[in-house]
């Protein structure tokens, strides 16, 4: 991650960024996601797709593409269209994140148990600060949201669900400004 901080006029320091994620799907609609924790609070933990910040000179569909291979291993994947666009604000290692996400539908042919996951791919941050991936279907997490996970963004099983059930829209929903 290319990303440089800027001092604050109060706080920590900011990082403003656009961000591609990926909603990557094996052909039984489960979604890979990561669960990640902070690195030096390993009891506040969330699960998010995969993706990161777009560096210079790279479209939204690259990065989707190279954040996947490095946070996964996973590069034979069908890169669908942006379905779902979110500003989101939160802390992370000691910075405010202010990320423009543009979550890309992807899918691979491969099921879930035998994608198998590749993370030597992973940055030493993301080594200090992740805990693994899994294959979700969209009711197992809604009920892991209902149990006190933390899934980002808010809501996904839901989410997932209604886009499974009706396929993208024509143009990406914009999920409301969320917080963290």
């Amino acid at each position: 991650m290319t990303e440089q901080p800027r001092p604050a006029e109060t706080g920590p320091p900011v990082v403003d960024r656009t961000t591609a994620r990926v909603l990557l799907l094996d052909p039984a609609d489960r979604v890979l996601m990561l669960h990640g924790h902070e690195p030096d609070d390993p009891s506040d933990t969330w699960w998010f797709t995969p993706g990161g910040g777009v560096e210079p000179g790279e479209t939204l569909e690259q990065c989707a593409l190279r954040e996947l291979a490095e946070e996964t291993g996973i590069a034979d994947v069908e890169l669908g269209p942006v379905v779902w666009r979110r500003r989101s604000d939160f802390l992370f290692a000691g910075c405010r994140y202010r990320s423009d996400e543009w979550f890309h539908l992807a899918r691979t042919a491969v099921p879930g148990e035998r994608a198998g996951a590749d993370t030597r791919g992973w940055t030493d941050l993301e080594r200090h600060s992740l805990r693994g991936l899994r294959w979700w279907t969209a009711e197992e997490l809604a009920e892991a949201e209902a149990g006190g996970e933390v899934v980002h963004p808010a809501g996904m099983g839901g989410l997932l669900a209604r886009l499974l059930a009706d396929g993208p829209g024509a143009e990406p929903l914009r999920l409301d400004d969320q917080i963290e």
